[in-house]
């Protein structure tokens, strides 16, 4: 065996270790993510584990472990900043010691994305470290970074190889689809932003002065991305088609069930959608059948 034939075995070890690494933080994390993710072809189910495990543990720096840990805001900072610079040396260079960057910079080099996405989502990610409360202007930017080019890498990995006559279409319901998970986690998590972090995300919303009305107005709006998310999922390619059908109607039924919460249980309760609906829901969207939007007739 040539010495070149031995580095590419030991990079393709490393690559394999790296994403396997990945795929048990989808697992571990986010049950709704890993059923959904279980449907996506297998070349694709990777790129998007991938994705996810970054997200999820800079989600973690400014959220969960790393404060559980004892970092403060400004180390919090630090350390999300070095995360950051790791994985736009790890998307130029093709390699990181750290295994859920390299896994995510070997599908970033592959899909064709960089800094235009990885940049937002990480701008985000440190507003949560400084900002308490959003302004609409503020909201809309969180929302696109935090959610919106998640469900950009996503597409992107959706269509290697596949022609597409109406990118900017796919787009819009990426971005859509994104935004609605992200408002809906968090209504769902109102009384614990608020209560224990501290933050309040939906402009002119509080705890102490949440109704019904404005819940109303809330769903309103995720219902409308959820529609326009829902459109356009019979367009892509079979390979995802199923997996994204699922996470459609996952939080579609999120968001009927917050409709049906009234208000003043919503800000002490965070709803949830039983593993038996779960099942139901994966076995209708295995089947092709087209995903809800969770709007009310």
């Amino acid at each position: 065996m040539s010495g070149r034939d031995a580095s590419r075995i030991r990079l393709s070890l490393y690559d394999r270790v790296a994403e396997e690494t990945s795929s048990v933080i989808i697992r571990r994390y986010s049950t709704s993510f890993a059923l959904a993710s279980r449907l996506l072809g297998a070349g694709v189910r990777q790129h998007v584990e991938n994705i996810y495990a970054l997200v999820r543990i800079a989600d973690e720096i400014v959220d969960g472990a790393a404060d559980d840990a004892g970092l403060d805001v400004t180390g919090a900072g630090r350390v999300l900043t070095e995360l950051e610079q790791e994985t736009e040396r790890a998307m130029r260079e093709g390699f990181s010691a750290n295994l859920v960057v390299h896994a995510f910079a070997l599908t970033a080099r592959e899909v064709s994305f960089g800094s235009e996405l990885t940049t937002p989502f990480f701008e985000s990610m440190r507003a949560d470290l400084s900002q308490k409360v959003h302004d609409q202007a503020s909201f809309e930017r969180y929302v696109y970074g935090s959610a919106e080019v998640v469900g950009l890498m996503c597409l992107k990995a959706f269509l290697v190889g596949e022609t597409v006559t109406d990118h900017a279409r796919l787009e819009t319901g990426a971005r859509a689809l994104g935004a609605a998970f992200q408002k809906v986690n968090f209504l769902r998590d109102l009384s614990a932003d608020f209560e224990t972090l501290g933050r309040s995300y939906f402009p002119d919303v509080a705890v102490d002065s949440f109704d019904e009305a404005t819940k109303v107005r809330l769903l309103d709006d995720i219902d409308a991305d959820l529609a326009v998310s829902a459109a356009v999922v019979p367009d892509l390619p079979r390979s995802s088609r199923r997996a994204v059908a699922l996470a459609q109607s996952l939080f579609a039924e999120l968001s009927v069930r917050l409709r049906a919460t009234p208000a003043s249980e919503l800000v002490h309760t965070r709803v949830r959608v039983p593993n038996p609906v779960k099942a139901r829901l994966a076995l209708a969207a295995a089947m092709g059948a087209r995903p809800g939007t969770g709007v009310q007739s």
